[in-house]
């Protein structure tokens, strides 16, 4: 008994301020950031460093273990001279991607200085197929490049995309430096501005969060504000969009960081926090050097840190680098792997706001959420609301790919119709009609070409039996095996799932089996087998814990009432252009 309450003692002296542990799981800061710096310094993760690790921490080494073996981008033996990731997922397989993946196997297959892996979305869809060499992204034109580069250990540094014109949405003139943004905050931390200001504005605009769940911004606010007050509190960027299809963030973080992070200070003064972070996917390196760069700019004016912009109030943001994983997009997920966790999602309620980072009320937005909020409150929610079109409000960014002739991220008037995006971005690829359009990223349902003229907003997206989602548009020309494509598409959540419910494991896993069988042969999807899909997706959205598995076979059965799983829609060519090229 003694040993055990001296244990208990020991363990209660070794906890952080703010770090609470639960049942089965180790108080104490994350090991994580700790793990991406060894993996980072080594290429791996030998034994020897992870035993000191958890002497120095004094924590198990089960509990590092459990870790390593639940995300993806911890690596247990040391790497080849050149790691060649190729990305396997819609974007990249409508622009011939598995024809390409074929090539890269033939000539590095047998390579024993190059390890070829397939990868889940690389976020690099505009440039499609997309690869990554030793951890620089790019498009598989400049693979064989940088394989070369990376046998000489020289494959520079990538560069995060750069935009000569500033977008629509930006207040501050191109070219301005920190001296003049974050006006919004200066006047906020000065007293000429008001929390309760902003968060009405907020409110007034009618502002949704713009990375898939669409919750009222301004509510959301108001809730953490009201939320203990006085008490310890955290904000975070969730910038860990991982969802095929999907880039608008990553362009955002890269030409706007000064939005994001005016946003995220904004949000933390007015619910009470002084501590956020930005949680950003390890496959944003160059991005990431921008938001870096940005956070240090602001800690040399004065801007954040212990008497943010002369207020005698702490504002500070760090960055968080996820080790992998599209499980992490969802917010309890990452908040369990920013506490050192396997980023597996917590039921719900509690909600962030009420029980989050740490067991502490915690404000959660999307990248593009939190650069809307000065935007707006600086100009006005009447501003923000006629910039919509139609009965729409406010700006959207849209990530545009797949059989586009020029895929890329676009800001438009939120209710822009799908065919007008689709023209925005030069049009169907070789002069072909639409087939079909994942209008809000994998997640969402495929539309047919007769919904071209719908509005892309929240409600005429639900009226239409889809969604905005995480605002990625994927076109799929007419004559796409649009079964083989929203296969793809399951194998990308089946392969996603964190495993922790068994409706979603398994049940992505069965389905995926049946349609890959009927994908592969060129067979029919009788009805025995149509009836066991529609089953199993009944299952898995009424039982699964998160929306993974609530929306996994969402867009098959969606491509199934478009063309019926026959045999003849098999009889169509493969995605890519006429000549049996990649689009480009």
């Amino acid at each position: 008994m003694t040993e055990l309450t001296d244990r208990a003692a020991e363990v209660r002296a070794r906890r952080v301020p703010g770090v609470e542990g639960r049942a089965g799981k180790f108080p104490g800061p994350s090991l994580i950031p700790a793990l991406n710096a060894i993996q980072a310094r080594l290429g791996w993760l030998p034994r020897a460093e992870l035993e000191e690790l958890a002497r120095d921490t004094r924590r198990p080494r089960y509990e590092i273990e459990g870790l390593i073996s639940f995300y993806p981008h911890f690596r247990t033996e040391p790497p080849a001279k050149v790691a060649l990731h190729v990305c396997h997922d819609l974007p990249c397989f409508l622009r011939d991607g598995e024809a390409r993946l074929a090539e890269m196997r033939e000539r590095y297959g047998n390579d024993a200085e190059v390890e070829l892996v397939e990868v889940s979305c690389l976020g690099r869809c505009d440039v499609a197929p997309a690869v990554a060499v030793n951890e620089r992204p790019a498009s598989i034109e400049e693979a064989d490049a940088l394989v070369a580069g990376a046998r000489s250990g020289d494959i520079g540094v990538a560069p995060a995309n750069e935009r000569t014109e500033p977008w629509p949405n930006d207040p501050y003139p191109a070219g301005s430096g920190v001296a003049e943004r974050y006006a919004t905050l200066r006047a906020l931390l000065a007293g000429e501005l008001d929390a309760d200001t902003i968060v009405q504005t907020l409110k007034d605009s009618t502002l949704r969060g713009m990375g898939g769940a669409g919750f009222p911004t301004g509510q959301k606010w108001e809730l953490v504000r009201r939320v203990q007050p006085g008490d310890v509190k955290y904000a975070i960027c969730n910038a860990d969009e991982s969802e095929p299809g999907t880039f608008k963030d990553r362009q955002i973080l890269a030409t706007q960081p000064h939005l994001v992070l005016e946003g995220l200070l904004l949000g933390m003064a007015v619910v009470g926090a002084e501590q956020g972070w930005v949680f950003i996917r390890h496959e944003y390196g160059p991005e990431e050097h921008v938001l870096r760069a940005e956070l240090d700019a602001l800690r040399a004016a004065g801007v954040i840190g212990p008497d943010a912009c002369g207020s005698r109030r702490r504002l500070d943001v760090e960055v968080f680098v996820s080790p992998g994983g599209y499980i992490l997009g969802e917010e309890t997920a990452l908040l369990e792997c920013m506490e050192g966790h396997r980023g597996e999602p917590r039921n719900k309620p509690p909600f962030p706001g009420n029980y989050g980072l740490h067991g502490r009320p915690t404000l959660i937005n999307s990248v593009e959420t939190f650069a809307d909020v000065p935007v707006i409150v600086q100009r006005g929610a009447q501003w923000w609301s006629d910039q919509g079109a139609g009965d729409s409000v406010g700006w959207k960014f849209f990530a545009v790919s797949g059989h586009v002739e020029r895929p890329d991220v676009y800001c438009v008037p939120m209710g822009t119709t799908v065919r007008e995006l689709i023209e925005l971005a030069g049009g169907v690829s070789g002069g072909r009609e639409v087939g079909a359009v994942q209008p809000g990223g994998a997640s969402s349902n495929f539309i047919g070409p007769d919904k071209l003229d719908m509005p892309l907003d929240f409600g005429a997206a639900a009226e239409n039996g889809t969604m905005l989602g995480s605002g990625a548009m994927v076109v799929l020309a007419e004559g796409t095996d649009l079964l083989a494509a929203s296969t793809n598409v399951l194998r990308f959540f089946r392969n996603e799932s964190c495993g922790k419910c068994v409706p979603c494991r398994l049940g992505s896993t069965k389905a995926h089996a049946i349609l890959r069988d009927v994908v592969e042969s060129g067979s029919e999807l009788d009805d025995d087998r149509r009836a066991h899909i529609v089953r199993l997706e009944e299952a898995m959205r009424k039982t699964s814990i998160c929306g993974l598995g609530q929306v996994a076979l969402g867009p098959v059965l969606s491509v199934l009432g478009l063309n019926k799983g026959g045999a003849a829609a098999r009889e169509q060519p493969r995605p890519g252009g006429a000549d049996g090229q990649p689009d480009r």
